[in-house]
């Protein structure tokens, strides 16, 4: 029987496509956008997709005892481009997750969120959250893992914490130079759908786009439309040949002459995503679920670890243990 997980803060469907790749059954997916919520339904119609804001009230007793609950926790809290407000910030669900992580008591728990977390103005928080975890039976860790160490063509930190319950704890290790795959360069993941509309300088583009893109940013609701992030990392981007002030409507035309803006369908393939992974809403907010998305190789990479790990939970003397 397939290992079950329940998942918060979905998005797009980045972390569900990793965790189904590595062999979980999703029980439910939240989301409490409107957009990604139908993207979701539209990629898989047979995923549970409830759309919730995870601040109201809700019946989780159905979920109680998955086998995983894992979520994309949102990460302006503790992000660099934010003001770091970090547990005072609105947005902030950790709290909320370790709740729910003491309501459903799975076995084990994948929170994922940006590498400011793991700064020094925020030890005490990450303290607070370990001893609660640790309270409640799970061994807590935390990792920061370069995506492009999976395949991913992006300079993109993420950090993971993993919590599993103490009996199957030891089991679990980070995934390591096994599980490790070389990127592409841009120019080799996006020249099949730069040269789509028959642009002539495709080739040559490509060359010019050899490394792997630096991070992509998700875009806030409350400001601006979409594009490739702020002067650095335009800068970043130009050296590559692409242009990011701004997000194209499709591939360049034959003619085109500068440098292209990247389309929503080469920023997901960027991000990981299956080429045929739809995403549902206008520009602005297609946009926004790819930027904000956890790469699937890497909760791919990491979920196969946690499978590894909670295999042993029916051996009913280990379990007993605890």
């Amino acid at each position: 029987m397939a290992p079950v997980t329940l998942e918060l803060c979905a998005g797009a469907g980045g972390q569900a496509l990793g965790l189904e790749a590595a062999g979980f059954e999703h029980s439910g997916l939240f989301e409490n956008d409107k957009a990604a919520c139908a993207t979701l339904r539209r990629n898989r119609p047979q995923w549970n997709v409830v759309e919730h804001d995870l601040f109201q009230q809700y019946d989780w007793s159905k979920f109680k005892g998955v086998d995983l609950l894992a979520g994309g926790l949102p990460c302006p809290p503790f992000s660099v481009a934010g003001k770091q407000l970090g547990e005072g910030d609105e947005r902030n669900l950790f709290n909320v997750g370790v709740d729910l992580v003491d309501q459903l008591r799975p076995t084990a728990v994948m929170f994922e969120n940006v590498k400011g977390l793991l700064e020094p103005r925020f030890a005490d928080y990450r303290q607070t959250i370990d001893a609660r975890l640790v309270k409640l039976g799970y061994t807590p860790r935390w990792k920061l893992l370069q995506s492009s160490d999976f395949g991913v063509p992006q300079l993109r930190p993420r950090v993971l914490l993993v919590a599993i319950r103490k009996f199957a704890a030891e089991r679990f290790d980070w995934p390591g130079d096994a599980e490790k795959v070389a990127p592409k360069t841009v120019g080799e993941t996006l020249a099949g759908l730069m040269v789509a509309n028959g642009w002539r300088h495709a080739s040559a583009w490509k060359e010019t786009a050899g490394r792997i893109a630096p991070t992509i940013v998700g875009g806030s609701k409350k400001h601006g439309g979409p594009d490739l992030g702020p002067t650095r990392a335009r800068k970043a981007w130009a050296e590559l040949g692409v242009n990011g002030l701004g997000i194209a409507n499709a591939a360049p035309e034959p003619d085109f002459e500068g440098m292209p803006k990247l389309t929503v369908p080469m920023v997901a393939r960027l991000q990981g995503f299956p080429e045929n992974w739809e995403f549902m809403g206008g520009k602005t907010a297609s946009y926004r679920q790819v930027g904000n998305a956890f790469p699937p190789p890497v909760a791919a990479a990491v979920g196969r670890k946690i499978v590894a790990a909670i295999s042993m939970k029916n051996v009913p003397n280990l379990a007993a243990a605890e």
